[in-house]
C-alpha cells in the first residue's frame, strides 16, 4: 500500500485510497477498470492487473515487477527495435524508454478499446516512435514476417495462461522475428509449466533460461537469446 502524507498532520501518514477513475466494457476484453492509488494507476481487466503507470514519473516501485525484470534478464542494445505482443496500458513501453532509447516500438493489440484507454489514461499519447498494430496476433505476425521485419527485443505477454500446446505454436511464429543478436522474453504463469516451452525453444535459440519473479509471485520469464534464424 502506498503511504501518502495526511494534510495538516506533521509526520502522520494514511493509506492511499483506491479510486476507480474510469470504467469500460469491451466485447474482446470484458470488464475494464482504471484505478488510482496515490501515484500508481492500474489497468484492471476482468479482475486482473494488466498494467501499472506511474503518474509522478517515478518508476522505481515497478522495478520488482516482471515488466522491469523482463528488461534486466537480457542484453538490450542502445536504440533497439522492439516488438511487444499485448499492449495493456503500455507499462513496458515506458520502461523501455527508461533503459534505452528505442528507435521504434511495435505493439500488437487486438482490442481497439484497450488501445484508446492506453493512449488516454496511460500516457501513450506522448510516446513517439510507436507503432500499434490493432489486429489479432496471428495476422500481425504473418504481416511482419512477410515484410522481413526483425527486432532486437521481443516480449510475449499474451500466452501467459495458455496451455503449452497452445502457447508453443504462437511462440514459434515469433522466433523468426528476433534479430540474430536479439532476445525473446515470454511471460508465463508459474503453473503453466514453462520448462516444456523452454525445452522446445532451445531448438531455435542458443541460450534459453527460466527466471522466476519473486518466490511468492506468479510470473515466470522464459529468456531466449542468440537466434538461430
Amino acid at each position: 500500500m502506498n503511504p501518502v502524507r495526511a494534510p495538516g498532520r506533521r509526520g502522520a501518514y494514511v493509506a492511499a485510497r483506491v479510486r476507480t477513475v474510469y470504467r469500460a466494457w469491451s466485447a474482446a476484453s470484458g470488464r475494464i477498470r482504471v484505478t488510482d492509488r496515490g501515484a500508481e494507476r492500474r489497468l484492471i481487466v476482468r479482475g486482473d492487473t494488466l498494467s501499472i503507470y506511474r503518474t509522478d514519473g517515478n518508476w522505481t516501485p515497478v522495478r520488482r515487477e516482471y515488466w522491469w525484470k523482463a528488461l534486466e534478464v537480457v542484453d538490450i542494445p542502445r536504440r533497439p527495435s522492439a516488438l511487444l505482443v499485448g499492449l495493456g496500458g503500455g507499462t513496458q513501453i515506458h520502461l523501455l524508454h527508461q533503459v534505452a532509447a528505442p528507435r521504434l516500438i511495435t505493439v500488437i493489440e487486438h482490442d481497439p478499446i484497450i488501445v484508446r484507454i492506453a493512449r488516454e489514461w496511460f500516457g501513450l499519447d506522448r510516446i513517439t516512435r510507436l507503432e500499434i498494430l490493432c489486429t489479432d496476433a496471428e495476422t500481425a505476425i504473418r504481416g511482419l514476417a512477410r515484410a522481413g521485419r526483425r527486432f532486437d527485443y521481443v516480449m510475449d505477454d499474451v500466452s501467459y495462461a495458455d496451455a503449452p500446446l497452445i502457447a508453443l505454436p504462437k511462440l514459434l511464429t515469433l522466433a523468426p522475428l528476433v534479430a540474430r543478436r536479439g532476445s525473446l522474453v515470454v511471460n508465463r504463469h508459474r503453473n503453466g509449466d514453462p520448462r516444456v516451452l523452454a525445452r522446445a525453444l532451445r531448438f531455435y535459440f542458443r541460450r534459453v533460461r527460466i527466471r522466476r519473479i519473486r518466490r511468492t509471485g506468479e510470473n515466470t520469464l522464459i529468456c531466449c537469446a542468440g537466434s538461430m534464424y
